[in-house]
């Protein structure tokens, strides 16, 4: 039997190195792992850190970033697996919609157009990147405070420096700010392959509150149109786990209820 392919979706501040733990996971238990680097991410963390300012990074949207990852998906034999960390959750529903996967998980994923809260920590941690008074061509190196309270908030100090460190690339303003536009807008009457939503309790950025509400979006247009009716959209809520579930003590606690959840839908 032809092993199946998983591709790994990077979010905001990131690169594919994010994955590297998740991907020797997932090849152990026999599946082809790819983690495509959004334009302009497959360089060093050292080297991209060196280019801040980059202006080229300054003119990267969400857009860009789809187009990127779907031409990755376009060349295989099969459709794959989707796995997304935050603003990669939403890349992986885009491309849902695109019918372009077998399946999704979305991890922590930022909120398609039209779904929000106006919890404070969604607000607090968001802010600097969509703030209109700063232009969206000028790329952001999130500082470490800022990192701490948006991503790792309840992790010991050590484990915050050494994700810091070994994570953290600048980042484009141009993405989250597209995100708000109908360029990210997801029509949940339509059908799609299953997607599995999964949330944090303790995070910051992407509140688990957000999650749901994505998820509700999901299950009232599933109950109004016969179409998506037949739609598979699970939700799961990690307690204790921050926005950086993907690199947090006891990470394989989620990818083993991946696994079983991909088991259990046959793909």
């Amino acid at each position: 039997m032809t092993p199946k392919t998983i591709v790994f979706v990077h979010g905001m501040f990131m690169t594919p190195l994010c994955w590297e733990h998740w991907m020797t996971y997932f090849q152990s238990k026999g599946y082809i792992c790819i983690a495509p680097a959004w334009p302009g991410r497959d360089k060093p963390i050292e080297t991209l850190r060196a280019n801040h300012p980059d202006p080229q990074l300054g003119k990267l949207n969400l857009t860009a970033v789809v187009e990127q990852v779907a031409a990755h998906i376009k060349k295989l034999d099969a459709k794959p697996i989707l796995i997304g960390h935050s603003m990669g959750g939403l890349v992986v529903q885009l491309l849902l919609q695109q019918g372009l996967a077998a399946a999704g998980v979305a991890i922590d994923s930022a909120p398609p157009a039209g779904v929000f809260t106006t919890k404070w920590s969604f607000l607090k941690a968001n802010w600097p990147m969509i703030n209109p008074f700063i232009s969206k061509s000028q790329p952001r190196m999130m500082p470490f405070e800022a990192f701490q309270y948006a991503f790792v908030n309840t992790l010991p100090l050590p484990e915050q420096k050494a994700a810091y460190d070994r994570y953290v690339v600048p980042e484009s303003r141009g993405i989250p700010r597209e995100s708000l536009t109908s360029a990210a807008r997801i029509d949940f009457k339509k059908p799609h392959p299953p997607l599995l939503l999964i949330a944090g309790s303790d995070d910051h950025i992407i509140p688990a509150a957000l999650n749901k509400t994505n998820y509700s979006k999901y299950q009232a247009s599933s109950q109004a149109s016969s179409q998506a009716s037949s739609s598979v959209t699970d939700y799961k809520e990690f307690a204790g786990r921050v926005h950086f579930i993907i690199g947090q003590k006891n990470w394989e606690e989620v990818a083993s209820y991946i696994l079983v959840w991909l088991n259990e839908k046959g793909v």
